[in-house]
C-alpha cells in the first residue's frame, strides 16, 4: 500500500513514497494485476515511459490506463478521466470498476501497437498507438505540449504515486513476441 497523507507544502505525491517504475522496459506485453484505491482516490498504470533529465514524471510520455473511484474523485466528472479509460484521451466502452476499497482486475495488452485495456474481466479500451487516430487524439488532449508523449514505444511500467492511498497485488507480465 502507498501510504499517502496530506503534504503541508501542497505537493501531492507521498512524502516517503513516488512512481514505482519497472527496471526493465517492455514492447509487446501482457500486464495484470489487481488494484484497489482509496474512497476519493486517483492512480494510474502508465507504460512506454521513458525516463531522462527532459521528463520530470512517467505520464510525460506514458499512456495510462486511469485507476480511480469514479464517485467522488473530481476527475470521475469527466469521461475520458475514469477508471479503465485511456486517460485524457478514450473513455470506456463499458463502466465495469468496482467500488472504492474493492479488488478490480486489470489486464493491459500491448502487441505491436494494438493496446487493449481489459477491467473486471470486459475489453473496455481498443485503439492503435502511432496511427492517425493516435496522433489525433493526442492533439485533442492535455498532452498536446508534451513533445515526448505517446512517441515511445518500449519503455518503462510505472504505477502512479498520485497522493492518495492505492494497492496494487498479484502483479504479472508477460513479454510478447514482436511480429
Amino acid at each position: 500500500m502507498l501510504d499517502a497523507q496530506p503534504r503541508d507544502d501542497g505537493g501531492w505525491q507521498a512524502a516517503d513514497g513516488g512512481d514505482i517504475i519497472t527496471e526493465e522496459e517492455y514492447e509487446n506485453f501482457e500486464l495484470s494485476l489487481e488494484w484497489r484505491i482509496g474512497n476519493c482516490g486517483n492512480s494510474g498504470i502508465i507504460y512506454h515511459v521513458h525516463e531522462s533529465e527532459d521528463y520530470g514524471y512517467v505520464w510525460q510520455t506514458g499512456p495510462e490506463m486511469q485507476v480511480l473511484d469514479n464517485s467522488c474523485h473530481p476527475d470521475g466528472k469527466y469521461a475520458t478521466h475514469r477508471a479503465g479509460d485511456l486517460y485524457d484521451m478514450i473513455e470506456c466502452e463499458y463502466l465495469s470498476v468496482l467500488p472504492a476499497g474493492s479488488w478490480n482486475k486489470v489486464r493491459l495488452v500491448v502487441d505491436n501497437g494494438r493496446a487493449e485495456h481489459w477491467l473486471n474481466g470486459r475489453k473496455v479500451v481498443t485503439y492503435t498507438l502511432g496511427d492517425e487516430s493516435w496522433k489525433a487524439r493526442i492533439r485533442d488532449s492535455k498532452f498536446a505540449e508534451m513533445p515526448g508523449f505517446g512517441s515511445y514505444t518500449k519503455g518503462h511500467l510505472a504505477l502512479q504515486d498520485h497522493g492518495d492511498p492505492v494497492w496494487y497485488r498479484n502483479i504479472k507480465i508477460r513479454t510478447l513476441a514482436k511480429k
